[in-house]
């Protein structure tokens, strides 16, 4: 089967492109010929019978660009839908494959132009919805010729792929012909989890929980070496203040005040690591670390490269991602925190709940710091991550997401439609 693959790899480098470049790489890289700067062929992505042919429509170079309008983009939206009509025909490609917006006006109208002048050259639309709550916000944000708009550009979608059971809303409001769930998933990023990583966590929340006496020795004795009272708490994201950096922030200063008036020596402390997206939102936090209190309590460390990444993915003990980013749906980073079996503060936001289990008590509502720090010393004190590490085994792994996801994009070729959602079983 031949796909047209109407979407950009980083750089900018966000959850929605990295998949991207992980499908194309699953599937076995760009089949277009005389290529340079794309994702290459790779052979033994054809095991999935899917030809990708890729048309990178990047029109921002940067992430605060994304989904801001300027005339240049028009040009290059214009010239990457060219190139996707011209494969059309080089090619023989008749299957396109687009990544809605989320709900912000421009990358509406961007999505606008896309689909009239490319769907009338494609006899199958497949759309992967990386985005969520475009359906609510088309029907409480927008007037009623808009609405109209989108769903005749969009609407009755050969294949519409949504990550969640929450985001089934936005395909089913544009009527696709059908809907499958397909999960995000990884390459494991800590294979050694159970020699290098484990030891290490138990030792850390031994240290919390046990007494002196009853510590473990060797390794995992060594792992307390460095600061044993010091509770590391990572929070690796774009720096902004709907992805929750403010309120970790505050969170972890309200948490060490209650540690204080408890007189126990254990502190947190929060390791920032992410690029802030906006001058003015770095100048605000630069304020706010003015004051000693909040100085102690952080440590930003900017943007991490793959080995800085994992080594404070292994040196971190929770993991705290406060969002309510209007886009956020099934992000990669706390994919990533399960992979290291990191025990996770997040909100009830979107599709988030459905990545943990029933009732896991990091789950906090958004804007609610008072609510961040009672879950990161409730979890400080009763979660190791291990079983989040066995939900990440079961649910978020490539091969278990290229395979399904290779099933969905294949079942367009069935020639009776199945309406009827295939959701996953939810995580234990």
């Amino acid at each position: 089967m031949k796909l047209l693959v109407f979407a950009h790899t980083p750089p900018p480098h966000h959850g929605q492109s990295y998949m991207v470049q992980l499908m194309l790489q699953g599937f076995g890289g760009d089949h277009r010929q005389r290529r340079h700067g794309f994702v290459p062929r790779q052979p033994a992505g054809d095991v999935h019978g899917i030809q990708c042919y890729h048309v990178n429509n990047r029109v921002s170079k940067r992430l605060e660009d994304i989904g801001e309008f300027h005339g240049m983009k028009l040009l290059l939206l214009l010239a990457h839908s060219l190139e996707a009509i011209w494969c059309r025909y080089r090619y023989g490609v008749t299957t396109f494959y687009y990544i809605p917006a989320p709900g912000k006006k421009s990358a509406l109208y961007r999505d606008w132009l896309v689909m009239l002048l490319c769907r009338p050259f494609f006899k199958t639309m497949i759309l992967h919805w990386h985005a969520a709550g475009l359906g609510k916000w088309l029907e409480t944000a927008l007037q009623i010729r808009s609405r109209v708009i989108t769903y005749h550009t969009a609407g009755q979608a050969d294949l519409s792929i949504v990550l969640s059971r929450y985001n089934l809303a936005d395909a089913e409001k544009l009527l696709p012909r059908r809907v499958r769930v397909v999960s995000n998933g990884i390459p494991d990023p800590c294979p050694d989890f159970e020699s290098l990583v484990l030891p290490r966590r138990r030792a850390r929340f031994a240290a919390r929980t046990q007494p002196a006496a009853q510590l473990p020795g060797g390794e995992g004795r060594a792992a307390l070496a460095a600061e044993p009272t010091v509770v590391r708490v990572l929070y690796l994201a774009h720096c902004m203040r709907e992805k929750g950096i403010f309120d970790a922030l505050q969170g972890v200063v309200l948490a060490n005040r209650l540690l204080a008036a408890s007189h126990s020596p254990t502190r947190l402390k929060l390791w920032a690591a992410g690029a802030f997206v906006t001058n003015e939102e770095k100048a605000e936090f630069d304020r706010m670390v003015a004051d000693p209190e909040m100085a102690a309590a952080v440590e930003l460390r900017g943007f991490l490269a793959s080995e800085e990444k994992k080594r404070a993915f292994v040196e971190a003990d929770l993991f705290c991602f406060p969002t309510y980013y209007l886009g956020e749906n099934q992000p990669v980073n706390i994919i990533e925190a399960l992979a290291y079996g990191l025990p996770v503060v997040t909100t009830h936001w979107r599709s988030l709940p459905e990545m943990l289990p029933p009732g896991y008590p990091g789950l906090v509502p958004i804007r609610s710091p008072d609510k961040v720090a009672q879950a990161l010393l409730s979890l400080m004190a009763q979660e190791t991550g291990e079983n989040l590490r066995r939900i990440y085994l079961e649910n978020f792994t490539i091969d278990r997401h290229l395979k399904s996801l290779a099933e969905a994009i294949s079942s367009v070729q069935d020639p009776h439609p199945i309406l009827s959602h295939r959701a996953p079983a939810p995580a234990t």
